[in-house]
């Protein structure tokens, strides 16, 4: 734990772990998650609503414990005048303890990244869907692979991959036909291969480059022929994504096929 976000994430799997372990009786365990977007003041209307529901509840018991809930989360919202960048966690409840005691239990926090769903629950257990999407993993990887066929770029997170773009080429063979001198013939097949690796470098510029910053922490190279390390070599290959080249990787396949060998062959460098 050497830096904040890891002493964060630590704070955050104890905190889950707390929650997971709390029961309570009825429907009184309020678990509320507003992402960046989502306005308080919507979330504060919403509680009203749900309070003149839960006013109906025919239990005596469960109706105080949830409308005690409902209110304890509208005193939290009245602390945040506006939704925090990252949005808000709030779970509010009735627990019970070991000992069968209750025990009123208000958390709320701005989280150390953004909310990605909007969730309100009312149940006899806490929701943490919105706390475990928080501890996935966000390092993204980039993949291009190349060959004398076409070019694949992709991403990987975690275990989650994405084809971002594809694109197939076709380039002259090694041997001219129909009486065209050889060296003619040679020219005009190395414009056309420097054309396609300037044209691969390019879009690699567009996809992993957002708002003059790289949006990935490393690149894997993949192919089955020499392109790979001439896209590298490449004048017009982005010095900033050449500085992010972890491996060249060889793959016997292009496309779909060459990026799953590629994530196979790489993941040796990706973990270190």
């Amino acid at each position: 734990m050497s830096d904040v976000s890891d002493l964060q994430r630590w704070k955050l799997k104890r905190l889950i772990k707390t929650l997971e372990a709390a029961r309570g009786s009825g429907t009184s365990m309020i678990s509320l998650a507003i992402p960046p977007k989502q306005q308080i003041s919507q979330v504060v209307s919403m509680l009203t609503e749900e309070f003149g529901t839960a006013s109906n509840i025919k239990s005596r018991v469960n109706r105080q414990s949830v409308l005690s809930a409902i209110t304890s989360a509208q005193h939290r919202l009245k602390l945040y005048p506006r939704t925090p960048p990252n949005g808000l966690v709030v779970y509010c409840g009735t627990v019970l303890t070991d000992d069968g005691k209750e025990k009123l239990v208000n958390i709320d926090f701005e989280p150390f990244k953004p909310v990605s769903t909007k969730l309100y629950l009312c149940d006899s257990k806490f929701h943490l869907e919105p706390l475990a999407g928080l501890l996935e993993d966000s390092t993204k990887f980039g993949f291009i692979v190349i060959d004398g066929k076409g070019s694949l770029y992709g991403q990987l997170s975690g275990n989650t991959r994405e084809t971002l773009h594809q694109f197939s080429v076709e380039l002259p063979k090694k041997h001219g036909r129909g009486g065209q001198s050889s060296m003619r013939f040679g020219r005009i097949r190395l414009e056309k291969r420097q054309n396609y690796v300037r044209k691969v470098a390019e879009k690699a510029t567009q996809l992993f480059i957002t708002n003059n910053a790289i949006n990935v922490t490393g690149l894997i190279l993949a192919g089955s022929a020499e392109f790979k390390e001439e896209l590298e070599k490449s004048d017009i290959f982005d010095p900033r994504l050449r500085s992010k080249v972890i491996q060249l990787v060889d793959v016997a396949y292009g496309g779909e096929n060459g990026f799953s060998e590629a994530i196979s062959l790489s993941r040796k460098y990706l973990d270190n």
